[in-house]
């Protein structure tokens, strides 16, 4: 039953990884690639992918975080630097599909469309610096499920 138990861990942060691996670097730049004469389609396309990512993501952490206190029999184990780090990424994740996508969601429907915006435009602008927050918020949680990978994998190897 510990076997399985921690399978579920590991494939759950795997699959929430992997997901954000997979939209990052091919949904995203293949959208914008596929449609780059319409890049409106492209970032709904890519937004859309984003929220589903995102909620995949939460229920991940959740799950794992649930399996591993089953597991610890322990909830000092939710203190954990691997808890912790899952903790971090469920925390990041959540203001980031709470706040920022439907602050860009917003500006997306006020601008109509945004290859249509001048450069200049503040509408623009403002979804520019959201954009480099989103992606920033998306490069914390990568990084972050990466350590929680390594801290995993340190957890079973020290048993």
């Amino acid at each position: 039953m510990l076997t399985s138990f921690r399978t579920l861990e590991f494939l759950g942060l795997s699959v929430w990884l992997g997901s954000d691996i997979f939209l990052s670097f091919v949904v995203a730049p293949g959208a914008f690639r596929v449609l780059a004469s319409n890049r409106d389609q492209a970032g709904a396309v890519v937004g859309f992918a984003l929220t589903k990512m995102h909620l995949i993501g939460i229920a991940c952490g959740v799950v794992i975080l649930l399996v591993r206190l089953i597991r610890t029999k322990a909830v000092a184990s939710m203190v954990s630097p691997v808890a912790l780090c899952l903790m971090l990424m469920i925390a990041v994740t959540a203001v980031s599909q709470l706040t920022v996508t439907p602050k860009m969601a917003a500006l997306r429907t006020q601008m109509g469309s945004i290859q249509a915006m001048a450069v200049d435009s503040p509408l623009l602008v403002a979804f520019t610096k959201l954009h480099q927050v989103s992606v920033t918020l998306e490069s914390g949680v990568l990084l972050a499920g990466i350590a929680c990978m390594f801290l995993m994998v340190r957890e079973l190897a020290s048993k």
